[in-house]
């Protein structure tokens, strides 16, 4: 090859002989020869490219039509670009689909918590109106107290949803904690009594002052404390603890409980929304809103449940201002 383009520029001949000119059909079958190895490679690189882009419009026009299974084959041999494309779309399709299975498996479970109040209401306004049972008090009482079950429902999922989306407004103000915390134990004081429940605190009154929103706070221990006294029989005892941890610059709360704990297979979802044991007599969002309201506070929230000591839920508060 290097022989043909010396002799076809003109600087050597053939082995052994003399220099010969410029010998231009010779020069013309190089460039023909260069010339076909280059769109030949350059065919080759459009082919690999052209494939993978033809599956991709195919892979969206199935997305585009509602079918969110659908994936693109990250080809080894794609020019790299094309294979981020490729990983792009996948990731997308996962989330979408991922998406669309947590909509559908709201919208089930929001229609079966909705369905047992509205049965309770229904059932018992059919039979006052059929005159099996009387207007009076005791059973219009029931139906009132199913319409607040309802309207918690609607609160919790609307919390839920605007705390999900990041569009849940706090307003932040100076809180003592420490009396934050005391208020809302003194408050189920009397339904842990009436459920024979011991009901303790150790809450030291120097805890540090913090920047939150005291109305979500109570909102977070008050869905712990209701689920800690739905699940302690009665003779059990509920403790509630609070503590600065200066060295990791926190504030962490505990609640725990004597109840029966809580299954292991349901433990490492149990801040997800409608999730519940079997035995749950809740709609399932108590934890799920105490999560999502902690985590916009920029704390942390765990469970622990070790097999037959009951159960521990514990959130942690930065002690620093917000973006501090």
């Amino acid at each position: 090859m290097l022989w043909l383009l010396g002799a076809a520029f003109g600087l050597y001949g053939p082995p052994g002989g003399a220099p010969v000119g410029f010998h231009v059909p010779l020069v013309g079958a190089v460039i023909l020869i260069f010339g076909f190895l280059f769109l030949l490679r350059l065919g080759t690189r459009m082919g690999r490219m052209a494939q993978p882009l033809d599956d991709l419009a195919a892979a969206v026009a199935r997305v585009e039509g509602g079918d969110y299974s659908v994936r693109v084959d990250e080809r080894r041999r794609s020019p790299r670009p094309i294979r981020s494309l490729l990983r792009g779309f996948n990731t997308m399709a996962n989330r979408l689909e991922s998406d669309e299975r947590q909509r559908r498996s709201l919208l089930a479970d929001v229609s079966h918590e909705l369905r047992t109040p509205l049965s309770v209401v229904q059932g018992n306004l059919e039979a006052i109106v059929d005159g099996v049972h009387p207007a009076d008090e005791a059973h219009l009482t029931t139906i009132l107290d199913e319409t607040h079950v309802l309207g918690r429902l609607i609160d919790d999922l609307r919390t839920l949803a605007l705390s999900e989306s990041g569009t849940l407004a706090l307003h932040r103000e100076t809180t003592d904690f420490d009396v934050l915390v005391t208020d809302v134990v003194e408050g189920f004081r009397t339904a842990a009594e009436d459920a024979g429940v011991e009901l303790k605190t150790s809450v030291p009154s120097d805890l540090p002052l913090l920047e939150v929103d005291p109305v979500r706070m109570r909102e977070v221990l008050e869905n712990l404390l209701s689920n800690a006294l739905r699940y302690t029989p009665r003779g059990g005892r509920i403790r509630v603890e609070a503590g600065a941890e200066g060295e990791q610059g926190v504030v962490r709360v505990s609640v725990t409980d004597t109840g029966s704990g809580i299954p292991e297979d349901v433990l490492p979802h149990v801040f997800d929304r409608f999730v519940k044991s079997a035995e749950s007599r809740g709609s399932g969002l108590g934890l799920a809103i105490a999560r999502n309201l902690v985590l916009a506070h920029g704390g942390d929230i765990g469970a622990k449940s070790p097999p037959g000591e009951g159960t521990t839920i514990w959130f942690e508060l930065p002690t620093g201002s917000p973006g501090s």
